[in-house]
């Protein structure tokens, strides 16, 4: 028996290449059931983002008829202009103005300035920053009617490409806001259903 070479690259470009593939192909499933519980339930969202670079706009901007929901979003790559555009006094401990307190009020200021019911806001490090020890990594805050209901930190090898990083905050904060949209979706189909009652 002769054993061929594997015909899948493995040289880095062609893994980004595979890596952004993917991401779309797991994206449209996730955008299209976010989309339809957003039309469904009227409500809109809007996005702040800083590491991801307007990936997550890109994704709501792709779901069908993303203009119901979707109210906007603006990007801020820079300490100084996300606390100039969203009013945001920088954390003294965060590094390059990422942390948990950062994405949030973040998160609180876009949801207040688009008056959204939801808003997501991310920062972080896609590729080694002297200021964060080489490490990459992300914070991201969910709001929902201008409170946040979720904070989390997203590790990453140091050796993840940057592109790779940004897609897999995209997508790693997409599924998070899928589980909080559809938390909120069966609490309210619960509560009609008992005021029914």
């Amino acid at each position: 028996m002769i054993v061929r070479p594997s015909q899948i690259g493995v040289n880095a470009d062609e893994l980004s290449v595979r890596s952004l593939i993917y991401f779309f192909i797991e994206l449209e499933n996730l955008l299209h059931h976010i989309g339809k519980r957003l039309r469904k339930s009227g409500e809109t969202i809007a996005i702040a983002e800083g590491v991801t670079s307007g990936f997550l706009q890109f994704s709501f901007s792709q779901m069908k008829n993303a203009g119901q929901f979707y109210r906007g979003g603006l990007t801020t790559y820079t300490l100084d202009d996300a606390a100039k555009v969203l009013n945001i006094v920088a954390d003294g401990n965060a590094p390059d103005f990422v942390s948990a307190e950062v994405a949030g009020k973040m998160a609180e200021k876009v949801g207040a300035l688009y008056n959204s019911d939801w808003s997501i806001a991310v920062t972080g490090f896609a590729s080694a920053a002297e200021s964060a020890n080489g490490k990459l990594y992300c914070y991201f805050a969910i709001t929902y009617k201008g409170k946040i209901i979720l904070t989390e930190k997203l590790d990453l090898h140091s050796r993840t490409k940057s592109v790779n990083a940004q897609l897999y905050y995209s997508e790693f904060i997409l599924g998070c806001f899928k589980i909080e949209l559809d938390k909120q979706y069966a609490q309210a189909e619960a509560d009609t259903e008992e005021s029914n009652h």
